[in-house]
C-alpha cells in the first residue's frame, strides 16, 4: 500500500520539484496562496509574473475542473514575494490525498511562510447569505474520521513530526489581522468567521447530510482546503484561509433550491473584486509584521 500512496510524493521528490521551479524564476516566495472556484483572479494581480503550466511542472498533478485554470503563477504583490496557484487539486477527481496535498510542500521547499487559501463552500449556517465571506476559525475533517488523511503512511522528518496538534491550524494573529483589514475596507456587512466542514466530494450534500453537519457545529461545507492546511501546518507554515458562500445549503426537504457549480462560479465573479482587496491588504501587513519580528 504505502509504495503506491507515496511514490512520486517523497522529499527528494518534492525537493527536485522545488528546485526546478527556483532555477526558473528569480521570485523567492514568503507568501503562498491558493485559489478556490472561480476566485483565480488572484494570481492576474501579481506583478513581475512567471507562470508555469501544471502540465509543464516535473511531478506536479494537474487540475480537471471547470474554474480552475491549472497554472503556478509566481510574482511579486504590494511589494511582497508570493506564488499562487490558480486551480487546486481535490480527492472527487480520482488523485489520492498524498497528490492533493503535495504542492503545500512544495510551497514549503519554496521558502514559503504563511500560506493563504480561498474556496467556494455551501453555507450551513443559516445566518449566512450567499456573498458572504467566512473566515475559517477551525474545521471538521470528515474523510479523516474514515483514515483518509494526507499525513497517513510513513512520516518524514524532514517535513514535520509524526502527530502534529491541529488545535492551533488557523493562525489566530492572521484572523484578527483579516478582521481589522475588513472592518477598514468596509466590509463588516458580509464578513463571517465560523468552522469549515470537508467533504469528498463531487456530489453535492443531501438535506440530511446539511443538518447533521450543522448540528455539529459547521457553519459552511465544502470539497477541498482542509487537507492542504494539514500538510502546511506540518511543515510549520502558519494558515489562514477564507470561504466565499455562494450557495445557502438546502436544508429543508419542501424546498425547491438544488446546489450546481455554475451558481458557484457566478457568485465568485460578483465576490472576487472585494476578496482580491481583503487578501492584497493581508499581505501587505503580514510584510510588515515579519519586518517588525
Amino acid at each position: 500500500m504505502y509504495p503506491e500512496t507515496t511514490m512520486g510524493y517523497s522529499f527528494e521528490e518534492c525537493s527536485a520539484t522545488a528546485e526546478w521551479l527556483l532555477s526558473q524564476t528569480k521570485i523567492r516566495p514568503l507568501v503562498g496562496i491558493v485559489c478556490g472556484s472561480g476566485l483565480g483572479g488572484l494570481a492576474e494581480m501579481l506583478k513581475d509574473q512567471t507562470a508555469f503550466k501544471y502540465s509543464d511542472i516535473p511531478n506536479f498533478p494537474q487540475s480537471t475542473v471547470h474554474g480552475h485554470a491549472g497554472r503556478l503563477v509566481f510574482g511579486m504583490l504590494k511589494g511582497k514575494a508570493c506564488v499562487c496557484m490558480q486551480g487546486r487539486f481535490h480527492l472527487y477527481e480520482g488523485y489520492p490525498i498524498q497528490k492533493v496535498t503535495m504542492p503545500m510542500r512544495i510551497f514549503k521547499l519554496l521558502g514559503v511562510e504563511t500560506v493563504i487559501l480561498t474556496n467556494a463552500a455551501g453555507g450551513l449556517n443559516q445566518d449566512y447569505k450567499v456573498g458572504d465571506v467566512m473566515i475559517i476559525k477551525d474545521h471538521i475533517n470528515m474523510p479523516g474520521f474514515a483514515g483518509n488523511n494526507p499525513l497517513a503512511g510513513p512520516n518524514d522528518e524532514r517535513f514535520g513530526v509524526r502527530f502534529p496538534s491541529m488545535s492551533d491550524a488557523y493562525d489566530r494573529e492572521l484572523l484578527q489581522l483579516a478582521q481589522c483589514v475588513g472592518a477598514e475596507l468596509g466590509f463588516g456587512d458580509f464578513l463571517r468567521e465560523g468552522v469549515y466542514c470537508v467533504l469528498g466530494g463531487p456530489s453535492f450534500e443531501t438535506i440530511a447530510e446539511c443538518r447533521m453537519m450543522n448540528r455539529l457545529g459547521a457553519d459552511a461545507v465544502g470539497m477541498s482546503t482542509v487537507h492542504e492546511v494539514i500538510v502546511a501546518r506540518h511543515c510549520g507554515m502558519r494558515v489562514f484561509a477564507l470561504s466565499l458562500i455562494t450557495n445557502q445549503a438546502v436544508m429543508d426537504y419542501d424546498s425547491q433550491e438544488k446546489a450546481n457549480h455554475e451558481e458557484v462560479l457566478e457568485t465568485g465573479q460578483l465576490r472576487a473584486e472585494q476578496l482580491e482587496k481583503l487578501v492584497t491588504n493581508m499581505v501587505t501587513h503580514i510584510e510588515h509584521n515579519n519586518n517588525d519580528a
